[in-house]
Formats: C-alpha cells, sequence, structure tokens
C-alpha cells in the first residue's frame, strides 16, 4: 500500500512528529511518502529518515497563483506516481488539495488531527471536500466531527509514539550539570509548543503557591516560532518575576533534545486551558517514567489515569500546586506512579501495534471504496 501524505511543513509540532515517527517505522506493508508545501526541519528530518519528500512549493492563500502552483505539483504528482490513497493532515491542506485528489479518483482521508468547531474560515473551505474517512487521534477529537464531517466514516487510532526514552544514567547528570540544577533538586519540566492555551500561565500562578516549598525548579522546553509567541514567551517571563519565581523557572527555548530533558527531569506538568486532541508530550513524558499533573479536559483522560499520575480540575491552580506539592514531597508517591508510566505509554502507543491497526484500517477503506466502484 502506497501511501502520499499532505502537509504544509513550515511549524514543527505533534502532526510533525507524527509524521516522523512514520518515516522511521513504515512497516513492509506500508509505503509512506511525503508532499510539502515548505521546506524546514520536518522535511530535513523525513529526509534524514530515508523517506521520499516531494516539494509543491510554498503557499499562501492570499495570494491565488501560489495555491493554483502547489495544486497544478500535487495533479502531476499524483499523475506520475502510482499511490493507493492520500492522506491531507489538518484543515488548511484538505481546503486547499482535497478538491486535486477528488479529481484523480483517488480515495482521500481526512486526518483530523484537532478539533473541530466548524466555524473557522478554514474549516469552512475544508467543508467543500467531504473525504472519503477521517481518522482521529482520540475519542475527544471524535466527538468533535460532527462540526466538520458529519456524514463521513470515521475510525480512532492512538498515534505511534516512539519510545525515545534514555536508558543511560549518565545523561541525568550531565544535563543537570549544564544548567546548574544539584542533583537532589526535583524538576518539574513541561514541553510543548509556546501556546497559551498549553497552560504556562496557569503552571505558573500554581507555582507561586510553592514559594516556600524548597527544592524545585522548573525547565520549560519549547521556542517561539511565530510573533505572537515570542510575546507570549516575554509575557510568561515577566509573570514569573512578578510572582516571585523567576529564578526558580528555566526557559530553555526550542530544543532538540526533549529525550534527554525528560530523563533528567522528575514530574512533567502541563495544565491545558483547552482541550489537548491528544498529546504526544504525555506519551513521551510516560515512556521517561515522569508521573504527570494535568488538567482533566481534552484527551488527557483517555491518556492519564492513577497508575501514572494525577488529573486536576481546569483552571484550577490551588489543585495543581497540591498536587505537585504531594509529588514535590513524597518521593514514594512519584517512584509508584512511575512505575506505572512505561506500560501505560505501550499499551497506548506501542509504534508496531498502532501502526498494524492504521494498516488495517485503511486496507480496509480501500476494499469498500474498490466495492463501490465496481457497483457503479
Amino acid at each position: 500500500m502506497r501511501i502520499l501524505h499532505l502537509y504544509a511543513g513550515n511549524l514543527f509540532g505533534g502532526i510533525e512528529t507524527y509524521l516522523i515517527t512514520l518515516a522511521k517505522t513504515q512497516l513492509p506493508q506500508m509505503q509512506h511518502e511525503f508532499a510539502l508545501c515548505f521546506e524546514g526541519r520536518l522535511s530535513s528530518e523525513l529526509q534524514q529518515a530515508g523517506a521520499i519528500v516531494h516539494q509543491l512549493g510554498a503557499v499562501k492563500i492570499r495570494n491565488p497563483w501560489t495555491v493554483w502552483k502547489a495544486r497544478s505539483q500535487l495533479k502531476a504528482l499524483l499523475q506520475k506516481r502510482s499511490f493507493d490513497l492520500v492522506i491531507a493532515h489538518a484543515c488548511w491542506v484538505q481546503a486547499i488539495f482535497g478538491a486535486v485528489v477528488k479529481a484523480q479518483s483517488l480515495p482521500l482521508v481526512f486526518y483530523g488531527h484537532d478539533t473541530a468547531s466548524g466555524r473557522s474560515w478554514l474549516e469552512r473551505l475544508a467543508k467543500q471536500t467531504t473525504p472519503d474517512l477521517v481518522l482521529v487521534n482520540s475519542r475527544y477529537t471524535q466527538s468533535t466531527l460532527k462540526n466538520l464531517y458529519p456524514d463521513a466514516p470515521s475510525r480512532l487510532v492512538h498515534y505511534p509514539v516512539l519510545d525515545s526514552a534514555c536508558s543511560d544514567p549518565s545523561i541525568r547528570h550531565q544535563v543537570r550539570s549544564q544548567f546548574q540544577t544539584p542533583h537532589e533538586r526535583i524538576v518539574i519540566i513541561q514541553s510543548c509548543r509556546l501556546e497559551p492555551w498549553k497552560g504556562h500561565r496557569l503552571l505558573l500562578s500554581a507555582l507561586a503557591h510553592l514559594r516556600t516549598i524548597p527544592n524545585w525548579e522548573v525547565w520549560i522546553a519549547g521556542g517561539a516560532q511565530r510573533p505572537h509567541e515570542q510575546r507570549y514567551l516575554a509575557e510568561l517571563q515577566s509573570q514569573a518575576k512578578t510572582l516571585g519565581i523567576r529564578d526558580r523557572i528555566k526557559f530553555l527555548g526550542q530544543r532538540s533534545d526533549v529525550p534527554q530533558l525528560l530523563a533528567a527531569a522528575d514530574i512533567h506538568c502541563q495544565p491545558n486551558l483547552g482541550g489537548e486532541p491528544f498529546g504526544i508530550a504525555f506519551i513521551e513524558a510516560l515512556y521517561a517514567g515522569l508521573p504527570i499533573v494535568t488538567t482533566a479536559i481534552g484527551a488527557a483522560p483517555e491518556i492519564i489515569d492513577s497508575s501514572c499520575g494525577c488529573l486536576v480540575p481546569a483552571e484550577d491552580d490551588s489543585a495543581i500546586a497540591q498536587a505537585l506539592e504531594r509529588l514535590i514531597t513524597d518521593a514514594q508517591e512519584r517512584d509508584r506512579l512511575s512505575q506505572g508510566c512505561l506500560d501505560r505509554a505501550i499499551k497506548l502507543c506501542d509504534p508496531e501495534q498502532q501502526l498494524n491497526k492504521l494498516y488495517s484500517i485503511l486496507n480496509q477503506a480501500l476494499f469498500e471504496n474498490s466495492r463501490e466502484l465496481s457497483t457503479c
């Protein structure tokens, strides 16, 4: 089965991590190729993983000629190479390229990586082309599909996530030495994009309750990729200073060594303000054996349970502070939760298990599509 994945490629986050995982862990029965509009970190890492990457050209919807040119490039690619199906990742891609795929009589799969309201201009454009199948990353995401494609069949398959946890015990010492963090200090880490709904402000507010609790610090990993993220970072730094905890917060910027950072930390906390569609960062933390503290919204309750972390009410900085204080001061509780992390990650996101599930879903979709064509 030859699959073409369509994506923008100009940013880097969970979707990009998923596509790289596909490139690194291909099953013999599935061949993944990728078509991107922008060159950057994603295209570079896909190529490093040995994947075939096609460039469609930079697209800006406000410049119609760039859209026309990229659509022409995709049409030529689909006519030149024999793909069994095409997966459009996210509404931007579906809006621009969905009709091109359908015009070539190829099965079109839409991957719903995010929740859908059906109200944004991109979603309204994407709704103009109904896919043959929708894949979703969580039950939470699936519950919003009625706002986008109410008549399209959907199937849930959790992301395959590679276990990139560092097993070398010396890594902890090396990373902590780099940041001048004592070995005995409890490190809380948040590793994600700099988006307000990821809950950085809420975490800082919660930490203000713990000013008198000794022996902790926080690492915030994630760099500003766009102007509004630069402003947000400045606001977070100012907030930490105002709360009197600036000296206990390390803003690490964009990192390519997240597995090493996780290996050197003790607790993972990402108290989302908005519903997380899935949360690869949670799975990576579980692989690293880090107990997780997060808010009980979005897909988090599908991932985190009492065996590996704590779910707290949304927007409750006091509840977050209490959960963190318990884990900071109780080594036995940290160890208990840490013991359950790996099993939870494997159960949800073992790559071979999830890729076989993906293959089964897509193979069934192809069978149903060919049966429909034969009866036309």
